[in-house]
């Protein structure tokens, strides 16, 4: 496909429809065909369901739903009336659900049956079900046609908005930004630079759809270009998982690094450590280099042996974890953004990557240093580019606030570059403790040195009357699988060892970190830590 005249979703639909009509489009994993011509017809009738509803221009059209095919038709069919979706987040609280609804002023939504529990009845709100289109509540006289003939995309321009995507961030309060078509469309435009996707590309999608993650880069890229996405119908744990991948064999995945991190420290490393050799030889450079490789193999084998690109982010993948996927011959790529940037703003594709870089920006986007660190070249990572947000949705103080005198940006992370102007990022500026002496320290820097730890499945780094206290999540599982010669007293047994391992991981650290950032507590954290949708610690909750 050649470059888009006009850079909105509906253009780019025309064009798809046009090129790719006997492609699969958007379908569950090993179910039902969908070519891009029925896709097309599909999304008219929504469309048509829509205008029948009394959606106009620029009205907000929510969708709150697990991933499907039929998440992305609602998706294009508010597009091309020329409304303005409104996704949410399916772990959103009912209550946030509710100030979403309200603040973007949504008359119309689509719900799954499984999240229709969380839509508060009002007499204004038409609430469609998203698996079959019949409406749920308001005008029961509206049905999904048999065919829309006759239908015609609204013309909207590259300006317009065509999302309003309400972040949970690791700070609590949930903002609107605002993108507009042109953000979207050449955001996934400039995305097929950094990897070329071709027709026969076959993607899985794991994150929620509403994050404009996946939205951007698993929904839009592949289809401009003609590829097939792919749906689970359950969450993705193993025992759906395994069978998808055997199904699908994607050859393209976009993930957070909580997925591959678990995958890592429940399979590769209980499999290099259950042996007395490998477990020594794997302290040795180039025989971890070797084991990495054989472990390397089988993943990818289990991944459906197809995949030519593994893309990672969303949050800081563990340093033990990237080394890992490198060592292995993995077809990982890295990359850095944010919902206000539609959100990628650095990345770096197979075989581009440098080890805790995130790359270079991505190409069309600028990126710079503001008030560097002298000594370090640490500062805050600013942003511009065709990507970046129109602002928050009726927060103008706030939109002011988020970018600079001259248009920039701020991200609210730190970050440096090198000398070949690849990215690091240190971490965010919010987080940042302030030593006794003034030092700064970066938890995240600490957590990934915690993380390393045997039995730690994650960590978070926090400050308590002065002193750097470590909360650590253990992986109970493996140490139960360690003891289990014990039988039924190895529970019991590991509970008591637990405070003997948490003082081992506070020694090891603090071997390893700088005076300021030495760890004075280490407390067990029995459950796993609330996260974002990308998997991000939700920090404030543990402040």
């Amino acid at each position: 496909m050649g470059r888009l005249d006009k850079l909105t979703l509906p253009a780019m639909l025309q064009s798809s429809f046009r090129n790719f009509a006997g492609n699969q489009s958007l379908v569950f994993a090993g179910e039902e065909q969908r070519t891009y011509a029925q896709l097309e017809q599909e999304v008219k009738r929504v469309a048509v369901l829509l205008k029948l509803a009394g959606v106009a221009k620029n009205d907000k059209v929510a969708i709150l739903s697990a991933n499907m095919p039929n998440w992305g038709i609602s998706y294009f069919a508010i597009n091309v009336i020329g409304a303005i979706v409104v996704p949410i987040l399916p772990d959103f609280h009912q209550n946030e659900i509710q100030n979403i609804l309200d603040h973007a002023e949504v008359k119309t939504i689509f719900v799954s049956e499984s999240l229709r529990h969380k839509i508060s009845s009002a007499p204004d709100l038409t609430v469609l079900a998203i698996e079959n289109f019949s409406v749920l509540s308001g005008d029961d006289q509206i049905m999904l046609p048999d065919s829309a003939p006759d239908f015609e995309f609204e013309h909207v321009d590259e300006s317009d908005v065509a999302s309003i995507i309400y972040t949970s961030g690791t700070t609590g309060k949930s903002k609107g930004v605002m993108l507009t078509h042109k953000n979207i469309v050449w955001t996934a435009q400039q995305g097929s630079l950094i990897q070329p996707i071709a027709e026969s590309d076959r993607f899985l999608s794991l994150l929620p759809l509403s994050h404009t993650f996946e939205n951007t880069l698993v929904l839009i890229l592949p289809i401009m270009f003609g590829a097939s996405v792919h749906y689970l119908k359950k969450p993705p744990t193993p025992a759906v998982l395994l069978p998808a991948l055997e199904l699908v064999r994607p050859t393209i995945m976009l993930i957070v690094p909580l997925i591959i991190e678990k995958i890592y420290k429940s399979k590769i490393l209980p499999g290099i450590n259950k042996s007395f050799l490998t477990r020594n030889l794997y302290k040795v450079a180039p025989f971890r280099v070797l084991l990495h490789r054989i472990a390397g193999k089988k993943l990818y084998k289990t991944f459906g042996g197809q995949l030519k690109f593994f893309g990672i982010g969303g949050a800081k993948l563990d340093d033990t974890v990237e080394r890992f996927l490198m060592e292995a011959k993995f077809p990982l790529a890295i990359g850095y953004g944010m919902t206000e940037a539609s959100p990628l703003l650095a990345g770096a594709g197979v075989g581009k990557t440098r080890f805790l870089s995130t790359g270079p920006a991505m190409p069309g986007v600028e990126l710079r240093i503001a008030n560097a660190n002298p000594q370090t070249g640490e500062g805050e990572i600013q942003a511009k580019g065709e990507n970046i947000m129109k602002g928050y949705y009726k927060e103008p103080q706030l939109t002011r606030e988020a970018f600079t005198d001259d248009g920039w940006l701020k991200t609210g992370d730190l970050g440096r570059f090198d000398k070949d102007q690849k990215l690091y990022i240190k971490g965010r500026i919010k987080n940042m403790i302030v030593g006794a002496s003034g030092e700064n320290i970066y938890p995240e820097e600490i957590e990934s040195v915690i993380n390393r730890m045997e039995y730690v499945l994650e960590s978070l780094v926090i400050q308590q009357k002065g002193r750097l206290v470590a909360l650590v999540h253990l992986n109970m599982e493996e140490l139960e699988r360690r003891y289990k010669d014990l039988k039924s007293e190895a529970v019991q047994y590991v509970n008591e060892r637990a405070e003997e391992i948490l003082n081992e991981i506070q020694r090891k650290v603090n071997e390893q970190v700088n005076k300021f950032s030495q760890i004075q507590r280490v407390v067990l954290q029995p459950v796993p830590f609330e996260k974002t949708p990308t998997q991000k610690i939700k920090r404030f909750l543990y402040y």
